[in-house]
């Protein structure tokens, strides 16, 4: 039965969140996903544009390297042009006006069964791309890429019934309703490489609240974001809704920005870059079609502050942790730490201890608690950080890099101590 023949009050089913699996030596699910690993690190793929649903290869191309072996190329992906931005905003808007008349429990319905799809038969494959493509370990890549990707689908869908319900009190005098409608125009998402599921969630959030969107993913997710693109396009996502147009940073931006029809900006990234899309956007408040609605999660510096009542184990757990999970690569991840004195002594000890216990090395051994950073540019930027470090601060533990292979930055090896002056893990 078709949802149009069908008179009722909808309840789409309650969200829950999606179980994490350990991989576990000697378990099914273990040995299914390492049998994936080994099957996507010996292909190549080809990473298209897509515009209306149609694959598009420019021939001007770049490449995914595998962080932990960047001589390994994963994929190459096509590079959209100022006229291939031009033409998926256009496709952006026009698929709006079919999208935005579903009922809004058939949108809910792709990415139900998107997630249902995750959690199924696509689950290996994501994990695999993002271990792969992005230097995540199992854990990392098992709580982003599946299950929390999976629970955005899911909670947004159950957000978005409680949303659709929010209607305004009357009396018998009247009938007051509230009509919730999509932007008018086009939403511009821009992803980052940390989180596959950041990936999967900014351009899919407006695009089940009946919006065409326009998604940038970062060159450096770019393997899992296109498996994900792909999903959704199984899942029953119809053509134009999502428009997938990896390149230039600058150059979409510089499009999509002053274009009239944008409607509405969706990005997680540097502080920087936001601050400069805002400004782009002030500046040109005069030619849009509506006031663009801007959401932007930007980084900044984590840190820790000890009270001399904390247990030191506890504290040197998440200290570590904080620091080390995803090479440290994340918003929330540990930068910096204020313990008292009393405390350091026991804390420096056991957090050296459990340093020098960390594997660090290719993600397809699970043994691997850290892995590698993401690019050289990263690389080259905590490189000049360290040496900074090793002229104004005892080294107390790491001081090392090494992108022979990889772009990798031990936590454990000790450095050439600089000036006794305070101390730098």
């Amino acid at each position: 039965m078709s949802f149009a023949a069908f008179d009722g009050t909808r309840r789409v089913p309650p969200a829950v969140n999606e179980p994490v699996r350990n991989y576990a030596p000697g378990s099914p699910e273990r040995a299914a996903l390492q049998t994936r690993l080994d099957a996507m690190a010996a292909e190549q793929i080809d990473i298209p544009i897509v515009i209306g649903g149609r694959r598009i290869h420019t021939g001007d191309t770049g490449t995914v390297r595998m962080p932990c072996d960047h001589q390994h190329v994963l994929a190459t992906y096509h590079k959209a042009t100022p006229a291939l931005v031009h033409e998926a905003i256009e496709s952006a808007v026009a698929a709006r006006a079919e999208w935005a008349s579903w009922r809004w429990e058939e949108r809910a319905a792709v990415f139900l069964r998107a997630a249902e799809l995750l959690t199924t038969t696509w689950r290996n494959t994501l994990l695999a791309s993002t271990m792969l493509g992005q230097a995540k370990t199992v854990h990392q890549a098992e709580i982003d890429a599946t299950c929390e990707l999976i629970d955005f689908w899911r909670f947004n869908v159950q957000f978005a019934q409680e949303l659709y319900a929010e209607q305004p009190i009357s009396d018998h005098s009247m009938w007051n309703q509230l009509d919730y409608r999509p932007l008018e125009g086009f939403v511009y998402a821009v992803t980052p490489f940390n989180f596959t599921a950041i990936g999967g969630n900014l351009p899919g959030a407006p695009a089940l609240m009946g919006n065409g969107v326009l998604w940038k993913p970062s060159a450096t997710a770019l393997l899992s974001s296109w498996y994900t693109y792909r999903l959704l396009e199984e899942a029953g996502l119809p053509a134009g809704v999502i428009n997938f147009i990896p390149g230039d940073a600058a150059m979409i931006s510089d499009i999509a920005l002053t274009h009239r029809d944008l409607a509405g900006v969706h990005f997680t990234g540097s502080t920087g870059v936001f601050n400069s899309m805002w400004e782009t956007v002030g500046k040109n408040m005069g030619k849009y079609r509506s006031y663009p609605r801007i959401v932007g999660e930007t980084g900044g510096k984590d840190f820790i502050v000890a009270h001399p009542s904390a247990d030191p184990q506890a504290l040197a757990v998440g200290m570590v942790r904080g620091a080390f999970e995803y090479q440290g690569q994340k918003c929330s991840a540990a930068s910096r730490a204020y313990i008292p004195a009393s405390l350091w002594p026991t804390v420096q000890e056991r957090c050296l201890a459990m340093m020098g216990e960390m594997k660090q090395g290719d993600t397809r051994d699970f043994t691997n608690f850290v892995a590698a950073v993401i690019d050289e540019r990263a690389f080259d930027r905590l490189a000049k950080a360290i040496d900074e470090a090793k002229a104004n601060a005892t080294i107390v533990a790491g001081g090392g890099y090494d992108k022979a292979k990889g772009w990798f930055i031990p936590a454990h090896d000790r450095g050439n101590e600089g000036p006794h002056l305070p101390h730098a893990l």
